[in-house]
């Protein structure tokens, strides 16, 4: 049988969402009680798509092949063998040749920043900026990103893909209290590319830059013009979604 999980995690003690030698991550612990409830012949799940160090995840996905069990008791067995840092909230059974990744039509991301006093019980979850921001100029700067663009210049730097057009359907630049919240809606997402972003973002917002610019950087298709890349932190996997 093929399921689909639907979880979440605190990013903030892994190294990552993806399986690496000697660290902890996410992929690892799950496929760690998968393959034990499998009489310890391996799992591998395979996920919408991965979180750098130190992201968040309010609904992440993942398929696995498993033999045959009822669905809320296998959420049952996982949520007790887990680490308090990942929660199962759903699992469902899909066709056979269902894919977390390749079948996902669109994805959300969020990043929270806090524009008050420095909050130390928050440090792990809102990045600390501590400083205003123009919020109608980071949404004007904000338009730029939304339609079909090549995002070379907001990917990881010096990574090579087959093709680094994406498309931004909505974002929405919100202040709630002294946190400033972005969301981004997509068909995928480049890696560091939220987070490259939301750099420029903060750097309209705090005058070092006009909206207008973002469009000149999108044009260069050259990492080096887009500036710093966003604490992980602030980050969160929202919502990925596979019906329209």
């Amino acid at each position: 049988m093929r399921y689909l999980m639907h979880f979440s995690y605190d990013g903030s003690c892994f190294f990552g969402y993806q399986a690496q030698r000697n660290k902890r991550t996410v992929e690892e612990e799950i496929e760690k009680v998968l393959t034990k409830l499998n009489h310890e012949k391996f799992i591998q799940i395979y996920a919408s798509g991965r979180t750098d160090a130190k992201v968040h995840a309010l609904h992440q996905t993942a398929h696995f092949d498993f033999e045959q069990w009822d669905v809320e008791n296998l959420r049952y067995k996982l949520n007790q063998l887990l680490p308090k840092d990942i929660y199962v909230k759903k699992i469902e059974e899909v066709s056979r040749d269902f894919h977390a990744r390749y079948h996902a039509k669109k994805k959300t991301y969020v990043y929270k920043i806090n524009c008050g006093e420095y909050n130390p019980l928050k440090r792990n979850y809102v990045y600390q900026y501590n400083r205003p921001l123009d919020i109608e100029k980071m949404r004007e700067a904000s338009s730029y990103f939304v339609g079909e663009h090549d995002f070379t210049s907001f990917a990881k730097g010096n990574h090579k893909y087959e093709s680094a057009v994406r498309e931004i359907y909505t974002i929405k630049v919100d202040k709630i209290g002294d946190d400033v919240e972005i969301t981004f809606c997509g068909n995928g997402f480049l890696q560091y590319m939220v987070r490259n972003m939301v750099g420029v973002l903060i750097e309209v917002g705090s005058l070092k830059r006009e909206p207008k610019e973002v469009e000149e950087v999108l044009n260069r298709k050259d990492r080096r013009c887009a500036g710093l890349t966003a604490e992980p932190v602030g980050l969160y996997l929202k919502e990925v979604i596979y019906e329209e």
